[in-house]
């Protein structure tokens, strides 16, 4: 076979090994895309819970501050107090106190909520992270491959063909989360 065949062949297999390359690298695309929204939806829906967390917080203080109003007033009323204002008092201090027990469980509840929610953002992050990462592995193997083929320098195409382990080997740190 002549050196121009061989030549052919090779540049061949450098196009298709490329074009393998280049769909491996759409595929990466999509999966940093589909984390980065991931990450930002799930900081947004942490965010909206901890908003939840702070209106709870508010409405809960209040009923901690109207019950605490109530027994400064029937202890400075001196034993000055009807029965029934009484009763009455009791049944409030009761109602708040009931309140205030119910805030704290649906308080505990979002903050539950919205940790773990963070938690998943940043494993998302993370994710996005390393599928970037496999991302610039591969476009730099389809560049190098590129220039390979264009000035039939193998040499090139072997660093581009190392440089797609760099890019597996994020993708699946991506996927597995191995650091």
């Amino acid at each position: 076979m002549s050196e121009q065949k061989t030549n052919e062949a090779w540049v061949g297999g450098v196009a298709l090994s490329t074009a393998v390359i280049a769909v491996f690298a759409a595929v990466t695309t999509l999966y940093v895309g589909k984390f980065s929204s991931r990450a930002v939806l799930f900081k947004a829906e942490e965010s909206n819970q901890w908003a939840y967390f702070q209106a709870k917080s508010i409405k809960g203080h209040t009923y901690e501050i109207q019950k605490e109003r109530l027994e400064l007033e029937v202890l400075s009323s001196g034993g000055r107090i009807s029965p029934n204002a009484a009763r009455k008092c009791r049944e409030m201090l009761d109602e708040y106190k009931g309140n205030i027990v119910r805030y704290d469980k649906e308080k505990a509840e979002i903050r539950e909520k919205a940790e773990t929610l963070g938690t998943q953002g940043k494993i998302a992050q993370e994710r996005a992270g390393d599928f970037g990462y496999g991302l610039i592995f591969l476009q730099i193997s389809i560049m190098l491959s590129s220039v390979a083929a264009l000035t039939r320098k193998r040499m090139l195409w072997y660093f581009g063909l190392l440089s797609v382990l760099g890019g597996v080997f994020f993708f699946l740190d991506g996927i597995f989360l191995f650091f």
